[in-house]
This record gives structure tokens, C-alpha cells and sequence, in this order.
């Protein structure tokens, strides 16, 4: 049986990304243990670097992309999951190196499985996706810390896009007060949908900053990395908290010790690739019980695997909001 999937490949002058029918037989020569039916995938940032060739995602080539996917069990032999039930796929290098799920079918390990959560459809758990499920690391985190509404704002970067989004969405029911940090500052009706009290022009995060500065945030949620995040360590309250997860403005970070030893602030990194089993289970049940389902699609639109690679030059050039929703099968 052919799959339609998206397929990269490189050489050493020149850089592909088509769409082509892979055959069952050449899937099966991926490792893993168990075939799925692929009903939705999504495109992450990290997606689409990898489609747009823009940084050094693909490890191996050639390379089928989709860091996230959701579909049913055709065969396995684990004894984890039978013929017919529903799992979600976040990470563990797919898309990297290990053909991903913007493909009909995907052969994957069982290990990186997780049952569908009862209460979430398949499209809504490709809406909430890997980025989601960051972002309930993130503030899964933020509360293991023991900051609470009560203890002021909380930054989130990156706003419009998929962590900042859902992480604003799981804040605001749990009573927070948010401050989004964004490019897009003119866009002023999507992030009060979704609760933020305060908007923050991101610009005035990106350039160097004083070692401590004027105590702002309990706690932050940041994908951007590199000057900002030195400059949201350098505002964090006493004992506060940021979770870095992204890296969008830069790997570097170009920060001085003096926000963690005079104001005992703790930089977390979360990460969401190779969490362990338990973990991701943990917080698909928080994202389940906490929320709001139906909001989601505020934040969602459909595309076809024919989109994918002008969408993806969207998100890199930041012209993008909200999370999109990859429908295998058309």
C-alpha cells in the first residue's frame, strides 16, 4: 500500500521537498514496532525549519516531517497497544532522525506512544500538539514552584504562536494574570480572546540589558532565548521562576549570575522531546482537565500537505498566528 507523505531530501548542492507515495515496504525499514494510520499531524517551528531548510533539524536524509501525529494502531507488536486504538506521537527525534507523520502511515515505536485522552478528539490533540504539551510543562512547572495567581504577572513570549497560545489559555482558567510579550502588537483582538490583561511590545526584550533590572514577572514562559531571556531573568521577582523552552531569537544567552544568587530566581529548562512516558501522560491528563476545549479552535486552522511549505516559510518569517493543523489525507 502507497502512503502520500511529505518527503525532504538533500544532496550537496540542492534541497527537495515533495510530495511522493512511499511504499508499506519502505516505511517498515524505519525502526520501530508498530504501524499507524495517520489522521492529523501539525506544523511546529521546528517543522518548519526542517521544510523550509532554514536550520539544522534533519539529521538524516531523506526525511518524512511531522514532530506530532495522531491516528490508529494498524499492527503492533507491543503489548502496550492492539489494532485499533487511537495514540498520539509527540517528538523523540521524529521528523529528525526518524521519518515523522506528515504521512498517511507512520512506523513508529510504541515507547513513544500515548493513548488519545479520553475527552480530546483527534483534531484537538494535533490544535494542542507538541506546542501544547510543552506549554503544560511549562506551567505544570511554574506551579510545582509554588507561584500562584496571587503572586502577580506572568509573562508569556512568543504569544501568538502555538506554546504562547495554549500556555495563555491554561493560565488564564487556573486564575493567572498575564502579560503577552509579541511582534505583533498591533494585533490587539486575538490575545484578549484568549485572556491576556497586558500586551508587551517583544522588541523591547531583544537588545542588551542591565544585569538586574526593575522586578516585574512571578514567573515566564519564553521561546524566544538568547537577549531576552537574559533580560526576563534580569526582571524576575525574588524567587521567581522562568521555564525556557524555544530558542527563536538565538541558542546564546548572554546573561550575567546576578538575578540567581541576589534574587534566587531558577531558570528551568523544559523539555518536551524526550520527556519521559509518565511525564507526557501527566500532562495531556493537566491539559485535559484544564482546558478549555472548545477555545481551541480560536486558535486552529486546517491545512492540506499541499500547504504545508508555503505556510511553513510563513511561520519562519513570523507572519503567522495560532496553530496549524496538518489533514493527512487531502
Amino acid at each position: 500500500m502507497l502512503s502520500k507523505a511529505i518527503l525532504l531530501e538533500k544532496n550537496q548542492t540542492e534541497f527537495f521537498c515533495n510530495i511522493q507515495n512511499i511504499s508499506e515496504d519502505t516505511l517498515l525499514q524505519q525502526s520501530g514496532d508498530t504501524l499507524i494510520e495517520v489522521q492529523y499531524s501539525s506544523l511546529n517551528y521546528k517543522d518548519a525549519l526542517a521544510i523550509t531548510n532554514s536550520g539544522p533539524v534533519v539529521r538524516q536524509w531523506p526525511m518524512i516531517p511531522g514532530i506530532d501525529g495522531v491516528g490508529t494502531v494498524i499492527s503492533t507488536s507491543s503489548k502496550h497497544f492492539k489494532a485499533g486504538d487511537k495514540v498520539i506521537l509527540n517528538g523523540w527525534g521524529c521528523g529528525e532522525t526518524h521519518w515523522g507523520c506528515m504521512s498517511q502511515r507512520a512506523f513508529l515505536n510504541a515507547d513513544w506512544l500515548i493513548p488519545l485522552p479520553a475527552g480530546i478528539t483527534a483534531r484537538q490533540s494535533m490544535i494542542i500538539g507538541t506546542a501544547g504539551y510543552t506549554a503544560a510543562l511549562c506551567v505544570q512547572r511554574i506551579i510545582e514552584h509554588g507561584i500562584t495567581p496571587k503572586q502577580g504577572n506572568i509573562l508569556v513570549t512568543g504569544a501568538t504562536g502555538g506554546v504562547g497560545s495554549v500556555a495563555i489559555m491554561l493560565l488564564t482558567r487556573l486564575g493567572y494574570t498575564i502579560t503577552a510579550a509579541t511582534s505583533k502588537i498591533n494585533d490587539t483582538d486575538y490575545l484578549p480572546q484568549l485572556g491576556v490583561q497586558h500586551i508587551l511590545d517583544s522588541k523591547t526584550l531583544s537588545d542588551t540589558g542591565k544585569p538586574l533590572q526593575k522586578e516585574q514577572w512571578s514567573a515566564t514562559i519564553d521561546v524566544l532565548g538568547s537577549h531576552s531571556l537574559a533580560n526576563i531573568c534580569a526582571q524576575i521577582r525574588y524567587g521567581g521562576i522562568v521555564t525556557a523552552c524555544g530558542l527563536a531569537q538565538g541558542m546564546d544567552f548572554p546573561a550575567t549570575v546576578a538575578p540567581f544568587i541576589l534574587r534566587g530566581i531558577t531558570l528551568a529548562g523544559i523539555d518536551s522531546v524526550m520527556a519521559s512516558r509518565a511525564k507526557r501522560i501527566a500532562a495531556w491528563d493537566f491539559l485535559a482537565r484544564h482546558l478549555d476545549i472548545q477555545q481551541l479552535e480560536n486558535i486552529a486552522h486546517t491545512i492540506s500537505l499541499n500547504q504545508c511549505r508555503d505556510i511553513a516559510e510563513d511561520i519562519i518569517s513570523g507572519k503567522i498566528r495560532g496553530r496549524f493543523i496538518v489533514d493527512v489525507n487531502h
